[in-house]
């Protein structure tokens, strides 16, 4: 008898189990040949004809699908198998006695890396226990969705208060002598900040032309942070390039080519967002692997073909305030002082510290404050880091929006938040919490690739951004899988579903009585736990 070797990778230890039937297969080839992962597999295997004595050896080969097992083709759950089985006889089962992580560290003397969600889920989300408790009726009427008129714009750059306006009556006539902090009214959601290289070409072109539709078609002013990592040549000469936050991250990933066009740009920037930190990858910096540098990636970069590491920390950044006078002397200065500029931290307990420090800034030039809560990202990220460090967004938007308040300096610097948003499938409801908590707006991306057609989820299903293996064509540079994209129907996707959420949110501001965003209206909003209720200061109900 054969020895077990218990110390080898067994299927029953890796995260998902392919279950076949074979009286249901007609041997198309379909599931081996859209499985990005090379996780299953023909085979052939020898069985009996007879279990009759007297025709006892005789055998027959029999071709079936075999499920890989291995530390690098391994099952991620992703169900393309299922999807393209036209008689449903392949699918893949979560295992809930997975081991698959404690193999690949015992084995490999490295750190799992992953990307998509965090998978423990063990707190629960406190959007999901508050809810908008306030409706007018006799003593301050609601509104009516479907015939008001509402105002669903937020500032974004820096905004004076009164006695700093500078302006002057000067024959009679109200002048100013000095010029404003740049400033745009913009929808109070921004497309988040993934770069092409995370998603594919198509992935990031479709969100481009979702965002000029939005804009040139339906009169909606959203607007598009890049990422790290550079945009193409022809969109920065381009007019649209005026709906594109550039993104500035501690990699400075595609910067030179932005660099050398701007004589060549015919419009500003919608703004520049200095990345100090994600909530994705708290305390690491970005990680793109070498399978997604892709050759029109290193062109934008200006990188070689490798693993594309970003620093945790902006190198020559090392406090706040010399953060703000490098963005007053390079970023500012760059483009004329008429785009604003903002950073994005990751929340932290010290997220409040900086806002308080950039608020006290005496130049008014920082433009806007990004605070990135603990989601997922669609570069590699070690699982320890993923699933064990970040800070839910809602807390620390709610300390920094009263902190703000308790200097009377409140939406000077306008705060946008983000992480994990949509998660549970209202996104405009998250949205219109966090506004009332103190948002002047929002940023996804995760919720983006959820209407692109992302297949994971947040109990393990796929989460493989991060080896350019995607199935959907969403995080991969592989020309055959980005083919599994269609890029119209993404974009028809994304601006629907803008469309869908404009309305939801004109539901949500009538019943209260306002026509107008309301950040900090945090007298709308109620919770059932108590915990939330002393924490965020929000009504407690029962």
């Amino acid at each position: 008898m054969a020895a077990v070797k218990i110390n080898e990778l067994h299927k029953d230890e890796l995260p998902w189990i392919v279950e076949y039937d074979e009286s249901k297969c007609i041997q198309c080839g379909k599931c081996t040949a859209v499985c990005s992962f090379g996780a299953i597999s023909p085979a052939v295997e020898t069985r009996k004809t007879s279990n009759s004595i007297t025709e006892r050896g005789k055998c027959e080969k029999v071709l079936v699908i075999k499920q890989n097992v291995s530390l690098e083709n391994y099952c991620h759950g992703c169900g393309m198998c299922t999807r393209v089985c036209p008689n449903g006889a392949i699918k893949a089962v979560k295992n809930k006695d997975d081991k698959y992580s404690v193999a690949y560290r015992a084995q490999k003397a490295d750190s799992f890396k992953k990307g998509g969600r965090s998978n423990l889920n063990t707190e629960g989300r406190t959007l999901d226990k508050i809810k908008i408790g306030r409706i007018s009726q006799m003593t301050d009427p609601s509104l009516d969705a479907q015939r008001h008129t509402f105002e669903l714009r937020t500032p974004f750059g820096r905004v004076l208060s009164p006695e700093k306006l500078n302006f002057e009556i000067k024959d009679g006539e109200l002048t100013q002598p000095k010029a404003l902090p740049p400033n745009r009214w913009i929808y109070p959601i921004i497309f988040g900040d993934m770069s092409i290289g995370a998603v594919s070409w198509r992935m990031w072109e479709a969100m481009a032309i979702a965002t000029a539709y939005l804009n040139e078609v339906c009169g909606i002013p959203i607007r598009m942070c890049t990422g790290e990592g550079g945009i193409p040549t022809s969109l920065l000469k381009s007019r649209y390039l005026k709906y594109m936050i550039l993104q500035i991250a501690s990699g400075h990933f595609g910067w030179n080519r932005i660099i050398k066009t701007m004589p060549e740009m015919t419009e500003d920037p919608a703004g520049i967002l200095i990345k100090i930190g994600q909530g994705a990858k708290p305390g690491d910096g970005g990680l793109l692997m070498a399978s997604k540098v892709a050759r029109y990636v290193q062109e934008i970069r200006g990188v070689p073909k490798a693993d594309l590491l970003s620093p945790p920390t902006h190198q020559g950044l090392y406090s706040i305030e010399e953060s703000v006078q490098k963005m007053f002397l390079s970023m500012n200065a760059a483009f004329n002082f008429q785009v604003p500029v903002a950073i994005k931290v990751a929340a932290s307990v010290t997220s409040v510290s900086v806002y308080n420090n950039l608020l006290r800034d005496p130049y008014n030039i920082v433009g806007g404050f990004f605070i990135d809560g603990l989601a997922g990202g669609t570069g590699a990220a070690h699982e320890i880091s993923l699933n064990h460090t970040g800070h839910p967004i809602t807390s620390k938007l709610r300390d920094c929006y009263l902190a703000a308040v308790h200097q009377g300096r409140q939406g000077e610097i306008p705060l946008f938040a983000g992480g994990g948003l949509g998660q549970t499938g209202s996104f405009a409801a998250d949205a219109f919490k966090l506004i009332c908590l103190g948002a002047n707006g929002v940023f996804t991306g995760r919720m983006l690739l959820e209407i692109a057609g992302c297949v994971g989820n947040d109990i393990g299903k796929c989460n493989a951004c991060n080896t350019g293996k995607c199935p959907a064509g969403l995080a991969t540079q592989d020309p055959n899988l980005v083919k599994r994209l269609d890029v119209d129907k993404v974009a028809q996707n994304l601006v629907n579903y803008i469309l869908a959420t404009d309305i939801e949110l004109k539901k949500l501001m009538a019943p209260i009585g306002c026509s107008t965003l309301p950040t900090g209206r945090s007298d709308a909003l109620i919770t059932v736990d108590k915990h939330i209720s002393n924490r965020l200061d929000i009504q407690y109900a029962c």
